[in-house]
This record gives structure tokens, C-alpha cells and sequence, in this order.
């Protein structure tokens, strides 16, 4: 209700500006610091103070004389030197609350924009995990994961149709290195890693990790051995051979690791396009010719890129590494790199490839909906139509700026402006450990690395932590405390219950942060029960719904509010600020998911979260509910606090979370 409000106010003061002036203006809306000065604050008159050569105060009189009135809004003032405080009708407020007023995203406005910037509409694709399918996920990819799959979800929350993607890079260095380790090291045939993926005993993803880490060292201690790389690129890519068939095993089966990891956390996609099909179907051979026929690329004839098809740097001047001439897109050996391959992979999100993929069900997640997966063989089987997107989210640490720039300067270079200003890099930074929390999995640490604020993690030095096991730990410790305070329970049920704990405490954890900050991960603080974290949100969602649990314990049943709360009684309610001040907070969650849209930042609603938690225990402090004598208070503090368990679950859903029964 309350971002309905805001888009009402917005509305009207563009309305009026448009007519009473004949100008068109952006319509600010903000919150004032102090609430004695109302909902809202709009300082639209110093705005057009300049154009119409007015004082701010004089044209604020006017506006708020002549605007019409506007449902739900009391009153409208001016204060200062010309700012109009905008003060909300509290019975008519809450009353809409209790019937559910739909709130509907703003017509037109584009995720990401400040709401009311103009945008066609369509589908927005957000590309997120990208894992390289080589060897286990690992604690830095369950950030991107977490990112990804809670933008996705703020988006749907405001209505917008989202397809999510999940690009696998099955023919690029890491999988090679794996390959030519089983290859050259291992000696290993394709019938004997097919064996390899069957053995119940053996998690093919840590025998992976731990042969990765293997052929590292081997390329380090002999350099020679690097030309095995470059064999086992080239013969993927051919698709000719034992390497390609050991190529295919290993990432397929890596690939269906890392979507049980994911599972894990609720993360879900709805296609898996992979870089094998980017070759095999000709998508890069179309876009290489485009590139070409547009000059965008040109072939360098001499120098250390002779031979190679490069963009100038002319066309990305201001992505950064000046010292760069230009950037290499196909080497002199033939072979593509991985920004040429996704200049054509971005090409087709916007369906702007003349191709598309074949499409073949992967598999059916627990509530029926599918996940599809590239193929470049023919399927019988109608798919949905994926691709054609108007907006682009690519979720890719900020060590990739760069490389994403030089894609967005591909579309630039081939005259797609609006695609490559709609290509938008969701960046954010590395996830490492405490100290403490490299103890906790009995990392061994350097007197050093133990005096460090934290530690970075290395999954080509094989020094970093699994994600299923850093799942499992976290499990663990969440159980002991639930253990401890329902041994009664059955050890299935308590396990139940830790395990929503703990997969909220990491979900909360890795969103609580800003995209820019550097993590580093911590037990204790990410499952305390106390401070802003996971566990304490989710505590106090089943504070309240125990509240109201416990009329059933009695024999009373939650009253029927429609009934006895109309408006008057809400005003009565509501006419002093403590009361009012607590509503208002708690009804600011699709105003905040709009916000944290807007923005890009999930911290921002899981820092609201963190707020309406608190601002319920402090509510569930200050007043006896199921005590309370007079019936009106009684049934409006009810009403509350299955307002306030309502909203703190939506939060939690929203940002990824469950909320268990107990804690």
C-alpha cells in the first residue's frame, strides 16, 4: 500500500505540472527524516523554481491549492522553503492493508530505473552461477548463486517475467585441464571415466577438485605440459576424438553436481545454455561474419596479435587496462576466446542472432517445472521459447568488468546502442573466511594468514572450501543448537529444522553485504540468533505466528478482522505515532523491493528485513496481546501481529528463506 501511495502521489503531481504548467519533470518522492513531518515529501517546486522563475515557496502554495485530492492521502503541506509534505489517511491506510489492495508495478517502468522511465516491455533474462563445470562448487560461487537466484526473485515479486539462465562453459581452460589430467596424468580412456561418474563411492565433483589442483601444479612445475591444454582445446572443440568424449562426461556430470548443490539453497534455472552448442550450432560462425561484415573486428597482419582478429581499442576505450592496444577475439591458431563466444551468446539473449538453440528437458524440479538444456540434436519435443530479452542481467564477479565492457562495446561496434545500454553486469565482489571459520573446518593456517581479517580462497591451488561440505558444516553446527532446545523432537525433525536454519543463515549472510564489499564468511556471526542475521529474522516470523498459535492452544480462534476493524476503528488505533510509526514500517515491502530493484542492491531489503524484525520484537515487548482487556486494542494488536508475521515471510520467501516452525 504504501509504494501504491507513492506512485499516486507521483502521478498526480506529474498530472498537474503537466497541465497547470505545460512541462514535463521527474516527480521525486521522498521519505522525511523526522516522521512529525508526515509519509512523504516531494520538493517538485525548486524543480521548476528556475523554469518558471518563481521562489519554491510561492509555487508550492500553489500546487498544494490546486491539486486535486488524491484517494487515501488526508493532507498535503508546505514547510521550509518550499517543500510539500504529504500526510496519509491512517484509517483508510490500514483498512486497505487488511483487505490486500494489490500493489502493481508501476506502468512502464524498467527494473533498475528509477520508476516511471519509460521502457518497452518484455522479458528480462538474468544469467547467474556460471559455474565452470570442472570440479564442486565452492563457497566464492554460492554468492554469485545467491545473488542471482534473490534479484530473480525481487523482480517476480513486482510482476516482471524473468527467465533465468545459466550459461556451463563445457569447452573452455578449466574443463580442458581436467580432461587432459585424466588424459595425460591418469591415462584414463572415456569407458573409464563413465566408470569413474557410476561408482556410488566415489563424488565425482571432489575427485574433480582434486585432479584440477593436480594438473595445476603439473603445468607449474612443467611448463612444457601446457601444450596439453592447448591439444585438448583445439580436439573439444573439433568434437573429434577421446578427449572430446571425456570433455562431454566430465562437465555433464559436473553440471548435474552443481544443480543438486544449488537445489540446496532453492536456487533454480529455467535453461542451461552451453558453449558446446555456441560452436556446434554456428552461433559464433554467424556472429564472427557479423562482426566481420561491420567491421568491428579487423585481422592484425604483423606485431604479437599477427594473425589474430582483434576489436581496436578504440571501440572500449574506457573499459579500463589502457595499456592493452586491443583485445584479441579469435587467436592465430583459429580458436575463439571467451569473449568472442559471448558477444555471441549476448547477441542471442536479445534475439538479435537470426538462430537459436534446440532445447531437450533436463529434468523436473520438486514442484513440476522444467529445466532445459542445450543440444544440437534434434528433439521431438516442443520447448518453450527462451531468449529475446529487452533487459540483460549477467551475474559475474567484478574481476570480469572488463571482459563485459568489451561484449557491450561488441554490440555498440555492431550498432545494437539500446541492447548494449540494456546489457547490464550485476557485479559483485569475492566471498573469503575469517580466520576463525578456516579453524572451524580445520583449515591450517600460517601465523600469518591467522592475523589477517581474512582468507582468500584458491580453487586452482586446491585451497578452498567444497560447497556441499561448507552446507553440511553449517547443518551441523545449526543442529546442535536445535537439539539443544527441542531434545523431545525426533532427530529427522530437528535436522528438518536446522537445515532451513542453516541454509537461511548463509543466504542471509551472503546477501546482508553490498555487491562491492568482500566477505568473509564467519560461523558464529552468520548463525547467531542475536544481531542482523538470518536466524534472528526468522525467529521473529515464528514469534508471531506462535502468538497466534496459542489462541488455538486456548480454544479461541484469530477473529475475524474484516468484521470488527473498519476504518474508525483503525483511526482510533492509530491516532498516536507509536502505533502508526510501527505500521507504516511494517507495510514497506514491495516500496523496498521496488527500491532494491531499482538499485541492484538485495542488501537493501535484507537489511529491511533485519528492521522489521526488529521492530516486531520491539512491538512483541511493549504490549501484552493475548492480554489485553479492551477488545478493540486486543483484536487490532491480533491484527498486527498477523500483519507483521505476513510481511516478515514474504521478506524471508523473497530473499530465499524459509521459515521453519520452531527455533
Amino acid at each position: 500500500m504504501f509504494l501504491a501511495l507513492e506512485q499516486r502521489v507521483r502521478e498526480a503531481f506529474a498530472a498537474h505540472t503537466r497541465t497547470a504548467y505545460a512541462l514535463e519533470i521527474p516527480i521525486v518522492i521522498e521519505q522525511p527524516r523526522e516522521p512529525q513531518f508526515g509519509e512523504l515529501a516531494v520538493p517538485v517546486a525548486f524543480s521548476l523554481a528556475k523554469q518558471l522563475r518563481k521562489a519554491p515557496r510561492k509555487i508550492a502554495d500553489e500546487l498544494v491549492a490546486s491539486i486535486p485530492p488524491i484517494a487515501g492521502i488526508a493532507k498535503l503541506e508546505v514547510a521550509g522553503n518550499g517543500y510539500i509534505n504529504v500526510r496519509f489517511d491512517r484509517g483508510a491506510y490500514a483498512a486497505a492493508l487488511l483487505a490486500d489492495v494489490p500493489v502493481e508495478p508501476a506502468a512502464g517502468a524498467a527494473p533498475g530505473a528509477p520508476s516511471g522511465e519509460p521502457s518497452g516491455p518484455g522479458k528480462i533474462i538474468v544469467e547467474h552461477t556460471n559455474i565452470n563445470p570442472n570440479k564442486a562448487a565452492h563457497i566464492g560461487h554460492l554468492r554469485n548463486a545467491v545473488l542471482g537466484d534473490t534479484f530473480v526473485r525481487m523482480l517476480r515479486a513486482r510482476g516482471h517475467q524473468v527467465e533465468v539462465q545459466n550459461y556451463i562453459d563445457n569447452t573452455g581452460v578449466q574443463v580442458a585441464d581436467v580432461v587432459a589430467g585424466f588424459h595425460h596424468l591418469e591415462k584414463k580412456s572415456p569407458a573409464d571415466v563413465r566408470s569413474l561418474i557410476a561408482d556410488p563411492s566415489v563424488r565425482f565433483d571432489y575427485y574433480c577438485w582434486d585432479l584440477y589442483a593436480r594438473a595445476s601444479r603439473h603445468y607449474e612445475e612443467h611448463p612444457e605440459a601446457l601444450q596439453w591444454r592447448a591439444e585438448t582445446l583445439h580436439a573439444i572443440e573439433s568434437g573429434s576424438g577421446a578427449l572430446p568424449q571425456i570433455g562431454h562426461l566430465v562437465a555433464d556430470a559436473i553440471v548435474d553436481a552443481h544443480l543438486k548443490t544449488m537445489l540446496r539453497l532453492g536456487v533454480r534455472y529455467d535453461v542451461l545454455p552451453r558453449e558446446s552448442e555456441i560452436l556446434r550450432l554456428r552461433f559464433w560462425a554467424t556472429a564472427f561474419e557479423l562482426l566481420k561484415e561491420r567491421g568491428a573486428i579487423q585481422l592484425e597482419s604483423e606485431g604479437k596479435n599477427a594473425g589474430c582478429w582483434v576489436m581496436p581499442a578504440a571501440a572500449f576505450r574506457d573499459a579500463g587496462e589502457e595499456a592493452e592496444d586491443s583485445k584479441v577475439i579469435v587467436r592465430s591458431n583459429g580458436t575463439v576466446t571467451y569473449v568472442g563466444k559471448d558477444i555471441a551468446y549476448q547477441l542471442w539473449k536479445f534475439g538479435l542472432l537470426g538462430r537459436d538453440f534446440i532445447y531437450r528437458l533436463l529434468l523436473k524440479y520438486p514442484d513440476g517445472s522444467g529445466l532445459w538444456v542445450t543440444t544440437d540434436e534434434p528433439q521431438e519435443a516442443p520447448s518453450p521459447r527462451f531468449g529475446h530479452g529487452s533487459r540483460v542481467y549477467n551475474v559475474i564477479d567484478v574481476r570480469q568488468a572488463y571482459l563485459q565492457k568489451v561484449v557491450q562495446a561488441g554490440l555498440r561496434a555492431l550498432g545494437f546502442e539500446r541492447e548494449a545500454e540494456n546489457s547490464i553486469h550485476f557485479a559483485y565482489e569475492m566471498v573469503a573466511l575469517s580466520p576463525r571459520c578456516c579453524a572451524d573446518l580445520g583449515i591450517e593456517l600460517s601465523d600469518e594468514d591467522r592475523r589477517r581479517p581474512y582468507v582468500e580462497v584458491s580453487g586452482r591451488k586446491g585451497l578452498g572450501v567444497k560447497a556441499d561440505d561448507f552446507i553440511d558444516a553449517l547443518i551441523e553446527k545449526a543442529l546442535d543448537e536445535v537439539a539443544s532446545r527441542h531434545p523431545q523432537d525426533s532427530p529427522e525433525y530437528q535436522r528438518a529444522i536446522a537445515t532451513r536454519i542453516a541454509i537461511g543463515a548463509l543466504r542471509y549472510f551472503l546477501l546482508k553485504f553490498t555487491r562491492t564489499a568482500v566477505i568473509a564468511f564467519d560461523f558464529q556471526e552468520a548463525l547467531a540468533f542475536e544481531g542482523e542475521t538470518g536466524p534472528y529474522v526468522q525467529y521473529a516470523c515464528v514469534r508471531a505466528r506462535n502468538i497466534l498459535n496459542k489462541l488455538g492452544e486456548r480454544g479461541e480462534t484469530l477473529p475475524d478482522f474484516s468484521a470488527s476493524l473498519h476504518e474508525q476503528a483503525f483511526a482510533r488505533q492509530l491516532a498516536g505515532e507509536d502505533f502508526w510509526q510501527v505500521l507504516l514500517g511494517a507495510s514497506q515491502v514491495d516500496s523496498v523491493i521496488e527500491k532494491a530493484v531499482a538499485a541492484g542492491e538485495p542488501a537493501h531489503l535484507a537489511r529491511y528485513g533485519f528492521q522489521l524484525a526488529q521492530s516486531f520484537n520491539n512491538f512483541y515487548h511493549q504490549h501484552h496481546i493475548l492480554s489485553e482487556a479492551d477488545r478493540e486494542k486486543r483484536i487490532f494488536l491480533l491484527w498486527m501481529t498477523d500483519f507483521f508475521a505476513t510481511e516478515l515471510a514474504r521478506v524471508l520467501a523473497t530473499l530465499g528463506i524459509e521459515t521453519p516452525e520452531v527455533m
